[in-house]
């Protein structure tokens, strides 16, 4: 199978689909590994470092997505992408389709088929092909607020430390999952008082036999969540809030109880999510204000790490993508249901229940459309 890497073209995104590691692997058992020029530039990989183990550089984009059977991305696919969408073609990256509606109708237009990282499963109910990315996420987060919190960055100078004769910081996180635990991990290092909230008892349980004593556990509910706000210096939120939800955790009058000076780190980015007031950033423009509140919300953090992530990305996506190439796309599906959980579109078909509840389209299950039923 001809696997093809393009570079991303979404703004400060610095990650790439494969090591050359990985390029090995799929070169070693017989597959052709066709990347773009500097696909690998912004993770620190060379073009000399692909060609050292197989891969063959090609000079444009268009080259790798017209002779590409499978394209192996980090992010969603932008228009300027979708002319080269066709009805031959496998795509795999995170496609978030409940958030992108023209992309979303342009996979299934192409007739394509697609796999989102995001929604393959395991045995354990979680998403490994998203957990190695919410961990960056949680810890860069807090490297964010420890950025922001500096006076020569606007903000209040106070160092998220334990530091002798200065009261200590407190750092609360709403979610306990990979990314709270990536945040809580840095910011009890770093000696804060750290509350975590979740609605999870027996997570916080297992989380406290390996935490230090400075990381307090509570339930999340409206009360326990007011009370921390008062206190917090540092709110970082984890929780991905379900795209029907119209309700929020923290509402725009909570603000007004947080100390001067605090700051919102929304790792999750959902506008209007779990945080009223949160709205996605960038890197290039990542804070702004509410109520007095810095709030940093950018949506893809893990960027500014992009050598570690694109390893730990490339890691978890990789048996997934062998498994295709060596299998073929049907038989890879039908041997493994977390990977068919996976499945977006399929020859036209959407086969993403949330997706179609939330865009209000035609669902098929990914087994109908494979021929399962």
């Amino acid at each position: 199978m001809k696997i093809g890497v393009v570079k991303e073209i979404k703004p400060s995104e610095y990650r790439v689909a494969i090591t050359p590691m990985g390029v090995a692997e799929l070169v070693n058992e017989g597959h052709e590994v066709l990347i773009e020029q500097k696909a690998g530039e912004g993770s620190y990989f060379e073009d000399q470092d692909y060609r050292e183990v197989g891969a063959t550089i090609k000079e444009t984009a268009q080259e790798v997505w017209t002779q590409a059977d499978l394209i192996y991305k980090v992010k969603e696919i932008f228009p300027e992408e979708y002319k080269y969408l066709r009805d031959d073609l496998i795509v795999m990256t995170y496609i978030h389709s409940n958030a992108h509606r023209d992309q979303t109708q342009a996979l299934l237009d192409s007739q394509c088929k697609s796999v989102a990282y995001e929604d393959v499963s395991d045995d354990r109910g979680e998403w490994p092909l998203l957990s190695p990315m919410s961990e960056l996420a949680g810890k860069g987060g807090f490297l964010a607020a420890l950025h922001f919190s500096q006076t020569i960055q606007g903000g209040r100078g106070q160092l998220l430390a334990n530091v002798c004769g200065v009261r200590t910081p407190v750092v609360t996180i709403i979610g306990g999952g990979h990314t709270g635990k990536g945040a809580a991990e840095l910011a009890a290092a770093f000696g804060n008082k750290v509350n975590i909230l979740d609605l999870d008892y027996d997570l916080m349980v297992d989380m406290k036999t390996y935490m230090p004593p400075n990381v307090n556990f509570l339930m999340s509910n409206r009360q326990n969540l007011l009370e921390c706000l008062k206190d917090t210096d540092v709110l970082i939120n984890c929780v991905l809030w379900p795209k029907h939800r119209t309700d929020h955790l923290v509402h725009r009058e909570d603000l007004k109880k947080m100390r001067k000076g605090a700051m919102i780190i929304d790792v999750a980015c959902d506008e209007g999510g779990a945080i009223e007031t949160c709205r996605a950033t960038t890197h290039t423009d990542p804070v702004y204000y509410e109520e007095g509140i810095l709030h940093y919300c950018v949506d893809n953090i893990p960027s500014a790490f992009a050598h570690s992530a694109s390893i730990t990305l490339s890691n978890a996506t990789l048996p997934f993508v062998k498994a295709i190439a060596n299998k073929g796309f049907e038989e890879a599906l039908r041997e493994d249901k977390h990977l068919r959980r996976g499945l977006t579109t399929y020859k036209g078909q959407l086969t993403l229940l949330e997706t179609a509840k939330k865009l209000d389209l035609p669902f098929t299950s990914p087994e109908e459309a494979l021929g399962m039923n």
